[in-house]
């Protein structure tokens, strides 16, 4: 039997992407999984039905509903935090509001969540945060603010796990580089440019960064927390 069954599962952000890869790698390992949506409702249903996951509508930068999100899915085992945004270009003219609501979501989301999880989370519980290679590395201009709120989320999982590791929670982030979603393309204008940093020179597959997610909620990663464990082909070599 896959260690994940019967294991009780949150992803938040699921529905496309990286967290709809790892809402369909934990639910074909047995796992009950219940997945939030933001905007992408079609995306939602249709992921919905393939995997028999529940989705549910949260927005993130709703820190009241998302609390109240985990209060009702409390207790789980396992939390992914994927919901993100993406704010690029020149700090002198990008809209405050936009960065803000990044803010929002990268972090505030993220911290709360992680908070509220582990309230009723058993023992040899997981949280998983999906950050970026880009809290490491920014190789291009135009990419302060997001780089900003990937580097918060390394500090708070360094935090979190000395706070939760007493009860056998752990909690790390997974740090893709380029990966071929909807945000990113495989084919997309920046591909070539991001590939010349690569060692490995083409994007991440979502389906890795959802194998090494069930890697990191797996009984053999209990003595791994506060990491980063980073999935890049190289970019930050």
């Amino acid at each position: 039997m896959s260690h994940l069954s019967n294991r009780k599962i949150l992803v938040l952000g699921g529905s496309r992407g990286i967290g709809a890869a790892i809402v369909r790698k934990f639910a074909s390992d047995g796992a009950t999984v219940t997945f939030s949506y933001a905007g992408s409702e079609a995306a939602a249903t249709t992921l919905a039905g393939e995997t028999g996951a529940k989705a549910i509508r949260v927005d993130s930068a709703d820190r009241g509903a998302l609390v109240a999100a985990l209060a009702a899915e409390s207790p789980i085992d396992v939390l992914v935090v994927n919901a993100g945004t993406l704010v690029l270009g020149d700090p002198l003219k990008l809209d405050p509001d936009a960065v803000d609501r990044m803010i929002d979501v990268n972090i505030r989301a993220a911290y709360h969540a992680s908070v509220e999880a582990a309230r009723n989370m058993p023992a040899n519980g997981r949280i998983l945060i999906i950050g970026s290679t880009n809290g490491d590395r920014m190789p291009f201009p135009g990419g302060a603010a997001y780089a900003m709120t990937k580097s918060a989320i390394q500090g708070m999982v360094r935090g979190l796990a000395r706070d939760f590791g007493d009860r056998g929670i752990t909690i790390n982030s997974i740090q893709p580089g380029p990966t071929d979603t909807d945000m990113n393309p495989a084919e997309g204008p920046m591909a070539a440019t991001m590939h010349g940093f690569m060692a490995v020179k083409r994007h991440i597959r979502a389906s890795e960064v959802a194998d090494y997610a069930a890697f990191l909620a797996s009984p053999a990663a209990a003595m791994i927390t506060g990491s980063m464990q980073t999935i890049d082909g190289g970019f930050g070599a």
